[in-house]
């Protein structure tokens, strides 16, 4: 299947990404992941495997589609997990443990 990563066009098969991924350590997920095999890999580690470009040059969404669409199982990171945007994460914490908050 053709697919364009990062502006540049591959032609990714089920087959090509499970052997490119073969004996290939998967990091701690942290985020958006994609199950090859037996093992859970970070979408950006997948996508620098199969590009052989520095993860920077992609976003995750682009891998995302791109296994989706090879039949691979892809996870993304829950809502409900993600850090909540403008709290300070101190001031949070001490109201969750019934301290008086400081301001």
């Amino acid at each position: 299947m053709r697919c364009v990563i990062a502006r540049f066009p591959f032609d990714l098969t089920k087959s090509g990404v499970l052997e490119t991924m073969r004996g290939v350590k998967p990091e701690e997920v942290s985020g958006e992941s994609v199950i090859i095999g037996r093992r859970t890999y970070p979408v950006k580690q997948v996508g620098q495997a199969i590009t052989r470009q520095d993860r920077r040059d992609f976003s995750a969404g682009e891998v995302l589609r791109a296994m989706t669409k090879l039949g691979f199982t892809c996870r993304s990171l829950p809502e409900s997990t993600a850090p909540a945007r403008g709290v300070n994460p101190l001031q949070h914490a001490s109201t969750m443990l019934g301290a008086p908050a400081t301001a």
